[in-house]
């Protein structure tokens, strides 16, 4: 659904003609040209830009979460991660967050993780609920453990990640399943 807040370009191009509007308006009655008339599109391109930037989508906020998570993975940083993970979490594998943080720290206490890509990314969102499909490609560190132990440098990670908005607007990761790794269909157990 269309939504003004996400992007400028709407109240841009209504901007543009008003400006075109204002112009055919000077030039038919000369006698009537005022300077605020210029500012009229000035302040509406201007109004655009700051409802984008001041104004949060749900939307956006879901991107926010994501990207911030593709960084800490990145980063190996179980910290943020723990920051983006709801307090009621579970998933197929892990009972709850403490042992999802638990699994965190335990694979990427060591440098693991060189670089993470996003290459895809599908967002449903039904307040208060989201599910997010994402593709990462992830390299990682040539000496770590899992090149070592799956033979592989390069992995493409699908995963479907369910958000859920908490009582301050915000979105937190409430439950992850891993679908697909290198095209395979897989489930956390089977990386465990």
């Amino acid at each position: 659904m269309f939504n003004l807040f996400e992007q400028p370009w709407t109240l841009v191009g209504a901007a543009v003609l008003v400006l075109f509007g204002i112009l055919t308006f000077r030039s038919v009655f000369p006698e009537k040209r005022r300077r605020w008339q210029l500012a009229l599109p000035v302040l509406l391109a201007g109004a655009a830009f700051a409802l984008d930037m001041f104004v949060k989508t749900d939307l956006e906020k879901v991107n926010i979460v994501i990207r911030k998570g593709i960084r800490a993975v990145e980063q190996e940083d179980c910290d943020t991660i723990e920051q983006i993970i709801s307090p009621d979490y579970n998933d197929s594998y892990h009972n709850n967050k403490a042992s999802l943080i638990e699994h965190c720290r335990a694979e990427l206490g060591q440098p693991v993780v060189e670089k993470c890509t996003k290459t895809g990314l599908s967002v449903e969102i039904a307040p208060p609920n989201a599910t997010v499909n994402l593709t990462v490609i992830i390299r990682f560190e040539k000496d770590s453990r899992i090149v070592k132990d799956y033979y592989g440098q390069i992995m493409w990670i699908t995963t479907q990640i369910y958000l859920k908005q908490q009582p301050d607007k915000s979105w937190l990761i409430n439950r992850m399943e891993l679908l697909e790794i290198n095209k395979q269909p897989v489930n956390w157990r089977q990386v465990r």
